[in-house]
C-alpha cells in the first residue's frame, strides 16, 4: 500500500492509503501499484481512480515518490 492525496483547489477528493490507483495521462493512462518508480506527470481529462472510486477531472499533475502519490486536480465545470 502507498499514501496517497487527490485534492482540487476546492476540497480533498481522496487521502489515506491505497493499493491502487490510475490516472489519465498525456501518454494514456497508467496505474500505480505500491513501489513504482518516481514519476511527475501531467494529467488530462478523464478519471482518477484509486481503489474502485471513481472522480471525473478536467486536468492536473501528479507526484509519485517513495510510495506517496500526491496529486492536484481541477474538476469540470
Amino acid at each position: 500500500m502507498f499514501a496517497i492525496l487527490v485534492t482540487s483547489p476546492d476540497r480533498v477528493l481522496f487521502e489515506g492509503r491505497a493499493s491502487t490507483a490510475s490516472f489519465p495521462g498525456e501518454q494514456g493512462t497508467f496505474e500505480v501499484l505500491t513501489l513504482h518508480r518516481p514519476l511527475v506527470s501531467r494529467l488530462v481529462s478523464g478519471e482518477v481512480a484509486v481503489d474502485g472510486k471513481r472522480v471525473t477531472i478536467r486536468r492536473g499533475i501528479v507526484r509519485i515518490a517513495d510510495d506517496v502519490v500526491t496529486a492536484v486536480v481541477e474538476l469540470p465545470e
